[in-house]
């Protein structure tokens, strides 16, 4: 696949660079730059994004950051069972715990919601750090929904950095699925205060909490391009206006004509006879 011309590879992170050393120099370049191309696509272009990792795989498929990277790609495309094989892998090969959550993740893409919650009850949780163990609610909140265990999933979400007036990485990922559980309660009161607290801490964009607010607020935001709008209504009601002022304007014409046809006719001296007149 084409590598975008100012890609270097040089772009990667340190740590990423630093396991790629045990490749030869110009494998190691190659590699660099796939996985820079799934850093930049993985949002926009999934699909892109994850051919990408399927020839770094096959590149260096023994190289840990690989293997994750490759797990994400195929989790962005909902390749659930590829990604979780990917994590795993990853796992192995480090021994960290960092993708515990997405793992769990993955087990609920794969309907199985409650292997999710087994994960987010086992050790490995207490060994994430902080925002690890926020996601990992998340996904365990995520389950307990697709359970249909509404009151489960929001007593799962409350929490110290629920509560907490300051705002980090997660927070408004966080309010918001609080927000969204509460609305599924048919909370809608309590939703709209958590919506509202989600668009404060939503500082990057991260979630659609304004459109929410605005949607529960009865606020409808129409395309000013889209031709099937509001704003499309206007320019016919225009026309209709000015041909109707046109059809006064000739009507008025008319009877302007009539007039003087009437005023002429009443200037015009009446002939009652010969020009000489009637002398007998």
């Amino acid at each position: 696949m084409p590598i975008a011309e100012d890609v270097t590879g040089d772009e990667i992170d340190k740590d990423v660079r630093q396991e790629l050393q045990s490749l030869p120099k110009g494998l190691a370049e190659d590699v660099a730059r796939n996985l820079v191309m799934v850093a930049r696509l993985i949002d926009e272009d999934p699909e892109g994004a994850y051919g990408y990792s399927k020839v770094a795989l096959r590149l260096a498929s023994r190289v840990a950051a690989v293997r994750e990277a490759a797990g994400f790609a195929a989790y962005a495309n909902q390749k659930y069972s590829e990604a979780l094989a990917e994590f795993r892998a990853a796992r192995r090969m480090t021994g960290s715990v960092e993708l515990w959550p997405v793992m769990a993740d993955c087990e609920r893409g794969l309907g199985r919601p409650e292997k999710a919650l087994d994960m987010a009850g086992a050790p490995e949780v207490n060994k994430l750090d902080k925002a690890g163990q926020v996601e990992m609610r998340l996904v365990a909140a995520g389950a307990r929904r697709d359970m249909d265990q509404l009151d489960a999933a929001i007593v799962t979400l409350q929490s110290p950095e629920l509560a907490s007036n300051s705002v980090q990485p997660w927070t408004a990922r966080l309010r918001y699925a609080y927000a969204d559980a509460l609305l599924a309660a048919g909370r809608e009161g309590e939703a709209r205060e958590w919506f509202a607290k989600a668009v404060e801490a939503d500082r990057d964009g991260s979630t659609d909490a304004s459109d929410r607010l605005a949607e529960m607020d009865g606020v409808d935001f129409v395309d000013a391009l889209d031709e099937t709008g509001p704003e499309a209504e206007v320019e016919p009601a225009v026309e209709a206006e000015a041909e109707a002022e046109a059809d006064v304007e000739a009507e008025a014409d008319v009877e302007v004509e009539a007039e003087a046809e009437v005023e002429k006719t009443v200037a015009e001296p009446v002939n009652d006879g010969d020009e000489d007149g009637d002398k007998d």
